[in-house]
């Protein structure tokens, strides 16, 4: 599977563990960047990941910055991207598998690479249930998104 990372430069050092996480083990990586701690604007970054997402290069995108807030409202902005801030494994997993998350937002001022690489793991490893329940809720959620 093809993930698609992108930071802005508060979680520039976080996103380099997580690439070489990711490289380790042997994902196709697509990083947009910001390629360095000089500071920049996340939504710039942010679209880039979205973007990667709706033309099908990737399935799935890590997206970090500071507080992972405004990446992950950014994220949620764009049409088919389903962002989830996570803290916690269990959150990681389970937006996956309820919620069909495509993109998981991290704070790397809130977290730690150790906890991070978890929350990674957890989020890659999970898969969508396809249960009724979960799929009427998404429909109901695609027709918010639809509606605007």
């Amino acid at each position: 599977m093809q993930i698609v990372v992108a930071c802005d430069h508060a979680g520039f050092s976080l996103k380099q563990i997580i690439v070489e996480l990711l490289l380790t083990e042997e994902y196709d990586v697509l990083d947009v960047g910001t390629n360095s701690s000089a500071p920049v604007d996340y939504p710039d970054y942010t679209e880039k990941l979205g973007r990667a997402i709706q033309n099908r290069l990737a399935g799935r995108g890590i997206l970090i910055c500071g507080s992972g807030v405004g990446a992950c409202i950014t994220a949620n902005k764009m049409k088919g991207i389903y962002a989830g801030l996570c803290h916690d494994t269990y959150s990681a997993r389970q937006g996956v598998e309820h919620d069909d998350m495509n993109v998981l937002c991290l704070g790397s001022r809130v977290i730690g690479p150790e906890l991070a690489k978890e929350l990674v793991r957890a989020f890659l490893a999970a898969s969508f249930s396809g249960e009724e329940r979960h799929v009427r809720r998404l429909g109901k959620m695609h027709q918010l998104e639809q509606e605007g």
